[in-house]
Parts: structure tokens; C-alpha cells; sequence
């Protein structure tokens, strides 16, 4: 007996050791998880509102907004650009022609964008007609502050760039998320829930079967949101675009450029070639006449360009027609140039000469805006932001139930410094991902370690 007594001793003892280490990984874990929650859940529930609205923008602007994006279908045929421009500055006579966006069906308004006082102004038209239907800042049509708010650009660069430090942390938390709600013997909180509202343990079980289901679309769009933003995606634009993985730069080869980029003409040039250079249109003498805009969007319907592309007019003599069409198949997605002379296609790019990380990028942000696979596509995402804000309000309900009278609340760190200081390297490592990320990482870092020396000096 004694023998087998001490061939269970170390036994036992190494299975307490193994409990301890996996207790204190639990509690750093879970601390970073309620650091990345406290941090971007009040971002991500106005990401989710307002992501979920833009979702529905055909629907919204078909409905609330049809007395200027519906028309009475005709018999007779559509006037052209050139006229609906005409009747677009009768109305905004100090207003100066930028583009023309061709109506997406037989009973869509026609719009024309002009430029006054430093400000878009959009003049909704009936393509049969003529007639304007609504005239409207820009900035202040609904979908636009929308995007705006989604997007945090109304409120500048440094608003803008929290979207990205937030999706990094999204991303954290979906990991982070994911080791807590792994199973270890519970018999609920998995895909159950225990007791009842009015306690604790039922809102965590909520969050974390809520986690389970949404986590998969949470990463999705946090994913697919990061090329839009101010400096990761810019920098992966730029890096694919050199590596002949995005923008077909051989399309460009041997034709003159401009060193205007191709958002500043088309502002939904599409995220691929958004920094594409503007070609240049080449006069042939002093005589020759721009063909004019009719032309221009008669050649480019010719071409196959699909309804409803915006076609921007040409900007000095060098100047082009740029037109681009960004429909709901992403495969239809296209970029013609036309020398405004001749009426030539000076660059003409369809989605499939894109490459490879330009053509998933433009799949992933159709998705994520819910227009690749129709009604399936729009509610799939649609359920992703409704339980994004369900992990939020959970979290929050959580955290108020278990906060101290005094004090945030924040989980403890275990006592094993070594199990603190792998959780928070694995942690830092993920954030090197996103820079914007990391630096708030190491900001919080530094700003725990700085409470923790200051409590340490009043207890000493």
C-alpha cells in the first residue's frame, strides 16, 4: 500500500500544477477579453447600427427617399446626360459639372453631382422628363451620413483611425472569446443557458452561446472592414498593388498618367484602383472638339458598362471621361477611361484582370455590405450586427452585476508572473497585426503596470 501511496503522490501533485497553470492562463485570458470589451464594444455597437441600416440602403432610398429615387417608367426615350446636366445647373446656376450617375433601372432617377462652394451638391432628376426631384448636399444625404458615421470620417483622421484599432481588438476578442467558452466539464454555458435573467451566470451563458454562433460572422467583417481602413488598408493597397496582386498595372504600361488619383475623379472607384492614375486624353491640334458627354455615355454603353455607373467628366484639356460601375455581382465590377477627343478607351479594366488579392478584397467588402448573394447575403450580416450588439448589451449586464461598489470591475491577474507575461507576448503579437492596435496594447500595458506600481507604493 505505501508503494502505491507514493507512486500517487507526484500524480496528484501534477494534476493540481496542471489545474493551477490552466486556472491562471483562464484569468490573463480573461482579463485581456474584458480589456479588448471595455475598449471597442461601444464602437462595435455603433458599427453594428449603422452597418446594419447601410445594408438596407437600396430598400431605405426605394422607400423613404422615393419621391427622388423613383420614377414613372415611359415609352419614350430617356434624355441624355448632356441635357439632365443643363436642367441640374438651372437649378444650381454657380454650380459646376463633376459627374453623371446613369439611372440602375427603367424607373430610377438619373443624378447629376456639382461642385459649388467647395461642396458636392447632388440634383436628382426624371430621366424622361427632365425634371429636378431633389437637390441635396452630399454630405448630408442620408446613406452618406451613414457611411460617414460607420466610418467615423466625420469626425476626422484620428476618428477614423479608432475603426481600425477597433477591429483589431474585435479580432482579439473573437480568440480571446473563443478560450473562454471552451468547454472544461461545465454542463452549461456551451450551447445552453443556466439559471434565469435575473442572475449572472445566465447573461454569461447568453454572451458566450451568443459568442459562439456570432463570433465566425464577427471576425468576417471585422476582416473584411480592415482594407477600408485609414492605415493597414492603405498600406495592404499599396503592398499588393507593387506585387502585381491587386491593381493591373500592366493596363497602365506605355499610356500617359496623370499623377491625380482615381478616387479623387470617381469617389466609388472601388478599393483596388482607387489609387490608379488618371490617364490623359492627348489633343491632336487646337480644332479638336471634346466629343461631350452624350458620346461618352452612348461609348461606354456600347462597351458593355453596366446601368448605373457614374461617369465623370473630364477635368483640362488632358482631362478624360472615367467612368466606373460597381453593381451588386461583383463580377460585373468595371473602370473605362476615354480620351475625351477621341472617344478611344484608354484603360478598360474588368474585375477578372484584377488580381488575386484584388479580387478577394472586392468579394469580401460585397459580402460585408451584404450585395453579393441578395436577401440570404443582406440578413446573414444583418443577424451578425443584431448579436454583435447582444454581446455587447450581455457584457455590459454582465460586468454591472459583478462590479465591486467601488472600483472598474477589472478581472484579477493570477499570481503566476510567467503565465501573465506569455498571455500578454501572444496578446502583443496579435496586435503587431494591426500597429494602430499595438500601440493601444502597449499604451495599456504600460498603464497596468503603472496603476499596479502605484498601488504596491500605498500598501508598502
Amino acid at each position: 500500500m505505501s508503494i502505491l501511496l507514493h507512486g500517487s503522490a507526484p500524480t496528484f501533485g501534477a494534476v493540481a500544477a496542471l489545474r493551477a497553470s490552466r486556472e491562471a492562463v483562464y484569468r490573463a485570458v480573461w482579463r485581456w477579453h474584458f480589456y479588448a470589451g471595455l475598449l471597442c464594444l461601444p464602437f462595435l455597437i455603433s458599427l453594428s447600427a449603422t452597418g446594419a441600416l447601410y445594408l438596407f440602403k437600396d430598400e431605405i432610398n426605394g422607400s423613404l427617399f422615393a419621391y427622388r429615387t423613383r420614377v414613372a417608367v415611359q415609352t419614350t426615350a430617356p434624355l441624355g446626360p448632356d441635357r439632365l446636366i443643363f436642367n441640374a445647373l438651372q437649378v444650381e446656376p454657380d454650380g459646376v459639372p463633376v459627374s453623371y450617375t446613369d439611372p440602375a433601372a427603367p424607373d430610377a432617377s438619373a443624378l447629376v453631382t456639382l461642385s459649388k462652394d467647395g461642396r458636392k451638391r447632388l440634383v436628382y432628376l426624371d430621366p424622361y422628363t427632365g425634371s429636378v426631384l431633389d437637390r441635396v448636399d452630399r454630405d448630408g444625404e442620408f446613406m452618406m451620413v451613414v457611411r460617414g458615421l460607420h466610418s467615423l470620417s466625420y469626425f476626422g483622421p484620428f476618428a477614423n483611425a479608432l475603426v481600425e484599432m477597433v477591429a483589431g481588438f474585435a479580432i482579439i476578442l473573437v480568440i480571446t472569446g473563443l478560450y473562454l467558452w471552451w468547454p472544461r466539464g461545465q454542463t452549461g454555458g456551451v450551447v445552453s443557458l443556466r439559471g434565469t435573467p435575473s442572475r449572472r451566470v445566465w447573461w454569461r451563458d447568453l454572451h458566450a452561446v451568443t459568442g459562439l454562433v456570432a463570433g465566425g460572422g464577427l471576425l468576417f467583417l471585422a476582416i473584411t472592414g480592415l482594407p477600408w481602413s485609414i492605415w493597414w488598408g492603405q498600406q495592404l493597397r499599396t503592398w499588393s498593388n507593387a506585387a502585381g496582386l491587386g491593381q493591373p498595372a500592366i493596363l497602365w504600361a506605355g499610356k500617359p498618367v496623370s499623377t491625380v488619383p482615381m478616387r479623387a475623379r470617381l469617389p466609388d472607384a472601388g478599393w483596388t484602383l482607387q489609387d490608379a492614375p488618371v490617364p490623359r486624353s492627348q489633343p491632336a491640334g487646337r480644332a479638336v472638339e471634346p466629343i461631350g458627354i452624350d458620346q461618352a455615355a452612348a461609348i461606354v454603353t456600347r462597351l458593355g458598362m453596366p446601368r448605373g455607373y457614374e461617369l465623370a467628366l473630364p477635368v483640362g484639356t488632358d482631362g478624360v471621361y472615367a467612368a466606373a460601375a460597381y453593381p451588386h455581382d461583383v463580377a460585373q465590377q468595371r473602370l473605362i477611361s476615354l480620351d475625351q477627343y477621341t472617344g478611344a478607351p484608354l484603360v478598360d479594366v474588368h474585375f477578372a484582370e484584377l488580381g488575386p488579392v484584388g479580387r478577394a478584397i472586392q468579394y469580401g467588402i460585397g459580402i460585408h455590405k451584404g450585395e453579393h448573394w441578395g436577401r440570404a447575403n443582406q440578413f446573414a450580416m444583418l443577424a451578425f450586427c443584431l448579436a454583435t450588439i447582444l454581446l455587447a448589451v450581455t457584457a455590459a449586464t454582465m460586468w454591472w452585476k459583478r462590479r465591486p461598489a467601488r472600483g472598474l470591475g477589472v478581472p484579477p491577474w493570477p499570481r503566476d508572473r510567467r503565465v501573465v507575461a506569455t498571455v500578454t507576448l501572444v496578446i502583443a503579437g496579435l496586435g503587431a497585426m494591426f500597429p494602430l492596435t499595438g500601440l493601444a496594447i502597449l499604451g495599456m500595458i504600460g498603464l497596468d503596470l503603472a496603476v499596479q506600481v502605484a498601488r504596491r507604493r500605498e500598501t508598502a
